[in-house]
């Protein structure tokens, strides 16, 4: 029996699991490793946290979508150590050899050093922290129905979410969604005017990978939906009282999202120095290791020192980058020459909430309801498992028809 080359692949996300099934049949055995025995659509984790989908449509199992992949295993572990002289990697089962390795274990939410941020806030990048998160908020609104105290129903009832990017605007006109209709019909006891949801960004506007009339554009959008957006507002600490803002302002809130920044989620096993700040790999513009060709490193991991600059690290250029792995690690075998990474980029999108939406495609900046429906079909798209985007289609046409959200469940 031919013995072919080993992939091993550290990491089930955009990255990771685009490798996995570009390689899917070809004449190399894949072995692809994570911690979950689950893919998660990150995009989406703020609709969990906010019970507009349950936690189960935005993941499915791996071993589900490598059914048709005879070359690929799947194996739920832990990564310890990594040797790349050996070309070894150890986990907490069992230790595997690889003629290529595939580093793509994402990135974790980045605190910057403030202080009690890492302890009292909502993160945002994991399925369990969306439901933890849905848990509480939903905690806090049971809560706030039956308490005399005006002063602890006013902090329940006061949410901060600290970064004006996609997943700050988003929960933002998320919540207000929830607020304005389930929440009213579920707490007849509650004024929904007593809710408040801030948006604080340390910038002086919102959303700046985008044009900036985009970023007016969504902070009007947001303030006329009752989101309180306070520009140049930079937090300096963090407490289970509340937050504290660098001119000594003071905020009294029980929910405190994280929604800053990330950095590349780089294992302390992995043998090589962190970036300082953004914690991330220096690549080549093939995505290789500088002194180990056979290693690759994808996703928010990845950064190409010759450009000056990080890598987007959107789910699009990750999977762009798994294609282009599986692709380079074939022309490896043959012998063949290695082209650099090239990233096509097809827009961008994000949504407001309320039927709204902002987005830049070729150059050409969009608002209003055409982006926020272009936003909805892209991601659709973009879930890995035809089933699931049948559930999420069905699930948003109930919401946007009833105006009711379904996974109001403290779990």
């Amino acid at each position: 029996m031919k013995k072919y080359p080993r992939v091993v692949i550290v990491g089930a996300g955009f990255g990771g699991l685009q490798t996995a099934r570009s390689l899917a049949n070809k004449e190399v055995e894949v072995v692809l490793i994570d911690r979950n025995n689950y893919n998660t659509f990150i995009p989406l984790l703020y609709q969990v946290a906010t019970a507009q989908l349950a936690p189960e449509q935005v993941a499915v199992p791996i071993r589900t979508l490598l059914r048709r992949a005879a070359n690929t295993k799947f194996l739920r572990a832990e990564v310890t150590q990594i040797d790349f002289v050996a070309q070894e990697i150890k986990t907490d089962i069992n230790t595997l050899s690889y003629d290529f390795l595939v580093l793509a274990t994402g990135s974790r939410s980045q605190f910057l050093n403030v202080s009690g941020a890492e302890k009292y806030t909502f993160p945002l990048k994991t399925l369990n922290q969306a439901i933890r998160l849905r848990n509480h908020l939903l905690s806090c609104f049971e809560q706030a129905a039956v308490t005399n105290n005006q002063i602890e129903r006013s902090q329940l009832l006061t949410i901060a979410i600290v970064g004006g990017g996609a997943t700050g605007v988003e929960l933002a006109g998320s919540l207000i969604e929830l607020i304005t209709n389930s929440l009213r019909r579920d707490y007849p006891q509650l004024n929904p005017q007593e809710v408040r949801v801030l948006l604080l960004q340390s910038g002086d506007r919102l959303f700046r990978e985008f044009p900036q009339p985009l970023g007016d554009y969504t902070a009007k959008k947001l303030r006329r939906l009752g989101v309180k957006v306070m520009l140049g507002s930079k937090v300096v600490a963090v407490s289970p009282e509340g937050l504290e803002l660098d001119d000594a302002t003071k905020i009294a809130t029980s929910t405190v999202i994280w929604a800053v920044g990330v950095e590349g989620a780089i294992p302390r096993c992995f043998p090589f120095p962190e970036k300082k700040q953004q914690r991330q790999i220096n690549v080549l513009p093939t995505l290789q290791l500088i002194d180990h060709p056979q290693v690759f490193a994808i996703g928010d991991l990845a950064r190409i020192p010759s450009h000056q600059k990080s890598l987007s690290g959107v789910a699009p250029e990750a999977l762009q980058q798994g294609v282009y792995v599986a692709s380079t690690i074939r022309r490896q075998i043959q012998g063949k020459r290695v082209k650099p990474f090239k990233y096509f980029n097809k827009g961008r999108l994000a949504i407001i909430g309320c039927y709204s939406g902002i987005g830049q495609i070729a150059g050409l900046p969009l608002k209003g309801f055409l982006p926020w429906l272009f936003w909805l079909a892209v991601h659709v798209v973009y879930v890995p498992d035809w089933r699931n985007r049948l559930i999420i289609f069905l699930t948003w046409l109930h919401n946007y028809l009833i105006g009711d959200r379904p996974s109001r469940l403290i779990l």
